[in-house]
């Protein structure tokens, strides 16, 4: 079979001759519901991967023409176009000039590179700068002839020139697998655990845990408060320097605290004194002083109660002392006779403390009373 498609005329090679005669048996196939082809079938048993039976089938087609026709080691056998450019890029068989007999591939697009070829057809003659097509997956569902335009073509993979690079290296080069595969669509639902794992989600963890920590520490060290006083005191560290200290230091020595509040002061870090309450009056009118707690009476106030304690046992006794030296100089010597009236009454009233009223009331005297 001669086809006149350059100007002198062109042969047709044995390799295309014989893939276009099993090509053109296929016209007016039409695939099935759910995108499902005989050639994807095919090719999914070929590969043991069934995702192929429902996919773009431009290619399969091709490969499954090639393995009816005997020439899948010229041909290849491919599901993705960019793979199959590739392919034939390293056979040395990629051209830009068309012929009978080889694949042309497509970018929409209108891109040259391998990498963007989104279609692929086999060439059945040329004329003028139109060339006229076998491609399957065409207008949706068929597998029929086209006429086509080269301004969306990328290239041409020729099979002869695969097998005439074979013969001169001395071998049959053989298929190759595509080395990408189709892009799938995602169709993974997405669960609430992704978020799991993502740099918000540790942040967030970070900050959790830090707060947590915060909390923990701050109760177990616990909240001190101090009590400001009214009143400037004098601590230890503030004394002026030296004995009596200069007058300028004199000039800010604090005023000194009251003597009310010295006894309630105490030193940071002691442990809380218990709230004290007050006893009822005593029957004289003078208040009772708060009674301390049992082993917690500062050293200060119990000195300070004995002192206060001997000064008034002191006091007294010097009373009595001086009132009776008094009544002594008062008092008139009698001669030869026990004491005076008023030393009895002095005495019984140093006996009962208490100030003893006489009043003159006739008295009988005895027989041995002197006058």
């Amino acid at each position: 079979m001669v086809l006149s498609v350059f100007p002198g005329g062109v042969t047709l090679d044995p390799i295309a001759q014989r893939l276009l005669e099993t090509v053109r048996q296929e016209l007016g196939y039409k695939e099935k519901s759910g995108q499902f082809t005989k050639f994807g079938q095919w090719y999914a048993d070929r590969v043991q991967d069934n995702q192929f039976r429902n996919a773009p089938w431009c290619d399969m087609f091709l490969a499954w023409a090639a393995d009816k026709s005997g020439l899948t080691p010229y041909v290849g056998e491919f599901a993705w176009t960019p793979s199959h450019a590739a392919w034939f890029m390293k056979q040395g068989a990629w051209s830009q000039r068309p012929e009978p007999g080889a694949l042309v591939f497509y970018d929409w697009r209108g891109g040259k590179s391998y990498k963007g070829i989104d279609h692929v057809g086999i060439v059945e003659r040329v004329k003028g700068k139109k060339i006229h097509t076998i491609e399957a997956n065409v207008d949706g569902v068929w597998l029929k002839r086209k006429v086509r335009e080269t301004d969306k073509v990328v290239g041409y993979g020729v099979p002869r020139l695969v097998k005439a690079n074979a013969d001169r290296a001395g071998e049959i080069p053989g298929t190759e697998q595509p080395f990408v595969r189709p892009p799938q669509s995602a169709t993974g639902v997405s669960s609430p655990l992704d978020f799991l794992g993502t740099p918000p989600a540790l942040l967030a963890a970070m900050v959790l845990a830090t707060v947590l920590l915060s909390l923990r520490f701050t109760r177990r060290r616990g909240i001190h408060r101090r009590f400001t006083w009214p009143w400037p005191v004098a601590w230890p560290w503030n004394e002026p320097d030296g004995p009596g200290g200069t007058e300028e230091a004199e000039a800010r020595r604090p005023a000194p605290i009251p003597e009310t509040f010295r006894g309630k002061l105490t030193r940071v870090g002691a442990p809380p004194v218990p709230r004290q309450q007050r006893k009822p009056s005593r029957p004289g009118g003078r208040p009772e002083e708060p009674e301390q707690p049992r082993g917690r009476e500062p050293e200060t106030a119990r000195a300070r109660e004995r002192e206060t304690a001997g000064a008034r046992e002191r006091e007294t006794a010097g009373a009595r002392e001086r009132e009776t030296a008094g009544a002594r100089e008062r008092e008139p010597v009698r001669v030869g006779g026990g004491p005076g009236p008023e030393a009895k009454a002095q005495k019984a009233q140093k006996d009962t403390g208490a100030a003893v009223a006489r009043h003159s009331t006739p008295s009988r005297r005895k027989p041995y009373d002197p006058r």
